[in-house]
């Protein structure tokens, strides 16, 4: 019995690295993604199509010509859904994603979303809100990071009549207090130290 299932579990071996393989190559949740609905660790599995065109192609992802030169652009073989809106059309920019949406002014959506208004001028429009900020346990260098995700919605001169809208994610140490600065505040705020000397 015992050299049964030392075979079964030779013939399956296979079949679980194919399962985990198939798992790891499964697409993003562009919807989520956009939608800063997902973890920083999902949006950093973008990585590899940043820095290798054919990795957004095997995704199924078209590469398009570079409008903008701080935003790579895709077409999706199909659109998806995102704050209400469908697009075939996306685009990483730094350390976000966003879909490019056939409207031709930010504000309405900006105002449905409620979000806070950083740029607002005839030409120019940059909307934002932060909707999670999370604390991380120290790890074991003692270092505590904050994750961040920001809902950004925008229009840009490369895209004219067109709504940029995604997500913005960000992974930042808490600064720590510095001990030091405790006293020297102390002895700044104190008489004596307005005294010249």
């Amino acid at each position: 019995m015992t050299g049964w299932v030392i075979v079964l579990a030779l013939l399956l071996a296979p079949l679980a690295a194919f399962a985990r393989d198939e798992a790891a190559a499964a697409p993003p949740d562009l919807a989520a993604l956009i939608e800063c609905r997902a973890s920083y660790e999902d949006f950093m599995s973008l990585a590899p199509v940043q820095a290798d065109p054919l990795a957004a192609v095997a995704l199924g992802w078209r590469p398009q010509p570079q409008a903008n030169p701080f935003m790579a652009e895709y077409r999706l073989n199909a659109p998806i859904t995102v704050f209400g809106h469908a697009s075939d059309h996306i685009a990483l920019a730094g350390e976000g994603v966003v879909a490019v949406l056939d409207l031709p002014d930010p504000r309405v959506l900006a105002r449905e979303l409620a979000l806070e208004a950083g740029i607002d001028t005839p030409d120019k429009a940059l909307f934002g809100r932060e909707v999670r900020a999370e604390e991380l346990p120290a790890g074991e260098d003692g270092i505590v990071w904050i994750d961040s995700a920001v809902v950004t919605v925008s229009n840009v001169d490369s895209h004219p009549g067109k709504t940029l809208a995604g997500c913005s994610y960000s992974r930042d140490p808490l600064e720590p207090q510095d001990a030091a600065e405790a006293p020297q505040q102390a002895a700044a705020a104190s008489p004596a130290a307005a005294v010249p000397r």
